[in-house]
């Protein structure tokens, strides 16, 4: 289960997930959508109002700082989405499902 582990510091020099690998991991972040011609994972999330989107994005700021790995964030009123890639290698990487796998264990 990718909620159990850590990310990995990733500076540069590997290669990103192929599109295959990627829908593949996606099974184990439901909701996540592959954006950004499979290079980048997005979800929103819909909230009664702007509180708890600012709960919720206060809580993912923990686990990014925790794991070292930060997502785009956009929120509102009544919205929080988030958006996940790997920028040193240009796509994504294993940590960005680890880090969409703890923000869906928050919600």
């Amino acid at each position: 289960m990718l909620d159990k582990k850590k990310c990995v510091p990733c500076e540069g020099g590997l290669s990103p997930l192929t599109a295959r690998q990627a829908e593949a991991m996606l099974k184990e972040a439901p909701g996540w959508e592959l954006v950004r011609d499979g290079k980048a994972i997005r979800r929103r999330f819909d909230f009664k109002n702007f509180k708890q989107a600012l709960a919720l994005v206060n809580q993912v700021g923990e686990i990014a700082e925790s794991e070292g790995h930060h997502p785009d964030i956009s929120f509102g009123w009544g919205y929080a989405e988030f958006l996940l890639w790997t920028h040193a290698i240009g796509g994504l990487h294993e940590n960005d499902f680890i880090v969409a796998s703890k923000i869906n264990r928050l919600a």
